[in-house]
C-alpha cells in the first residue's frame, strides 16, 4: 500500500502517532503468534486434560465414507434370509448362508440366535454374533478376501 494512503500519514512528526508516548504501540502479538508457548509462557494447569497441548489424533483428510460402507444384518434377521427348502431340511452342520449377496458385510449380535444351526459366512462378524452363533450349534466362515 502507498504511504499516502495510510492511516496514521497526518501523524506523521507527532512523537506517538496517536498512540500515547508511554505504551509505544508494541502490543500486536505480545505472546506469539498461534500455539506460540503452549508448554511454557501460554502453559495452562487443566487437571481434567493432562499432558493435552494442541491437537491430538491424526487429521483425515477428504474422508469418503464409502470405505466404511459396512451394510449389518442382525442375528434375529439371519433366519428369514434363508429360503424355504433350506429351513425345512438342515443336514448336518445345518443350512449355508452367505449375506454377501443380499448386501449385507457384517453380522451383529442383536437378538436370539436362529432356531435351526446354520453355518452363515460375512466379511465381519462381532463377538456376540459369533458366541450366539457357535452356541446354537452352527458355524461362521469370515471372508479372507476383504
Amino acid at each position: 500500500m502507498t504511504t499516502r494512503l495510510k492511516k496514521n500519514r497526518k501523524k506523521r512528526g507527532h512523537v506517538s502517532a496517536g498512540h500515547e508516548r508511554i505504551g509505544k504501540h508494541k502490543i500486536k502479538h505480545p505472546g506469539g503468534r498461534g500455539n506460540t508457548g503452549g508448554m511454557h509462557h501460554h502453559h495452562i494447569l487443566d487437571k481434567y486434560h493432562p499432558r493435552y497441548f494442541g491437537k491430538v489424533g491424526m487429521c483425515y483428510f477428504h474422508k469418503t465414507m464409502n470405505k466404511f460402507h459396512y451394510p449389518i444384518v442382525n442375528v434375529d434377521n439371519l433366519f428369514s434370509l434363508l429360503p424355504d427348502s433350506a429351513k425345512s431340511a438342515p443336514k448336518g452342520k445345518g443350512p449355508f448362508l452367505d449375506v454377501t449377496p443380499f448386501g449385507y458385510f457384517k453380522v451383529l449380535g442383536k437378538g436370539n440366535a436362529p432356531p435351526t444351526p446354520v453355518v452363515v459366512k460375512a466379511n465381519f462378524f462381532s463377538k456376540l454374533v459369533e458366541k450366539k452363533i457357535k452356541e446354537a450349534g452352527g458355524q461362521i466362515f469370515p471372508s479372507i478376501n476383504v
